[in-house]
């Protein structure tokens, strides 16, 4: 894909919700599943050190040689190939020359275009030695994305998967950040629904099979406010507290769900190292 390709492709929501067949489901497994080999790239390139301008080049340069496209670059004037968020930024941090230090923990999330559909996902990576309320934040947040993952299904709600969230961060004493939500995917980098992470069982949209969506709760160890930086880009929380997120691009079956961006080498839940 050039970047003329991804110039051409459609940016708008319709207000209407996609039900997705076979055809669709198999796009998003195929860019998905480059989505997630990219994720699975960088947890042997995260350590101290690496500065995150690095980190953007890789994932460009991955894209490329995979004749796919970053979603986010170019992106409502975004010029990056990945979003790394370190610490107490919650979403959408710009890469630059700061070198990442021990202790940090960082979100990386890609979106790779490949054939015209978005695979969408983001992980958590540990920067060396990390302190355990850290690491304990990003657990729990892993935790959190498949709570919610489990409870899609037809017949279920939007809510239900907010509810899922929701009960277990809290009870975990962490909050949820409520300025952002997961989205539609495919074609659309963003479509219908939207996917709130707190709410009440019963609640929101009814889930259909065929529909195709990202869940992606951001969990913080203070407040759940956040605020914009100058950039107006960068979402940081207000009271400087620890913040992590992770996401999968999913599609409701008949039976239940699909996680189309789970990673081909088992590396989707740190510590990677672990992985198979």
């Amino acid at each position: 894909m050039t970047y003329i390709d991804a110039a051409a492709m459609p940016t708008r929501k319709t207000g209407v919700i996609k039900i997705h067949g076979p055809e669709g489901f198999a796009a998003m497994r195929k860019a998905g599943k480059l989505t997630a080999e990219a994720l699975d790239v960088m947890a042997d390139v995260v350590k101290p050190g690496v500065t995150t301008a690095q980190i953007d080049k890789i994932a460009f340069e991955f894209a490329m040689d995979h004749k796919a496209y970053p979603a986010t670059l170019g992106y409502r004037g975004f010029r990056h190939s990945v979003c790394t968020s370190i610490n107490h930024v919650v979403c959408h941090g710009i890469p630059d020359s700061k070198p990442l230090r021990d202790g940090d923990i960082i979100n990386l999330d890609i979106t790779l275009i490949v054939d015209g559909w978005h695979g969408d996902s983001s992980r958590m990576y540990l920067v060396g030695e990390v302190p355990r309320r850290a690491a304990r934040l990003v657990e729990v947040t892993y935790e959190a994305l498949m709570l919610g993952i489990a409870a899609v299904k037809p017949g279920a709600t939007t809510g239900d998967i907010g509810a899922a969230i929701q009960t277990f961060a809290e009870a975990e004493r962490c909050s949820v950040v409520r300025d952002f939500c997961g989205h539609g995917l495919g074609q659309l980098f963003h479509d219908e629904p939207n996917i709130l992470h707190y709410g009440r069982k019963g609640e929101g949209v009814k889930l259909k099979a065929g529909m195709i969506f990202t869940i992606e709760p951001m969990i913080n160890l203070g407040r759940p406010q956040v605020k914009i930086l100058g950039d107006g880009w960068t979402a940081v929380t207000r009271d400087r507290s620890l913040s992590a997120q992770f996401e999968h691009s999913v599609g409701v079956t008949e039976t239940g769900v699909e996680i189309f961006t789970t990673s081909p080498k088992g590396m989707h839940q740190p510590p990677y190292t672990n992985a198979s």
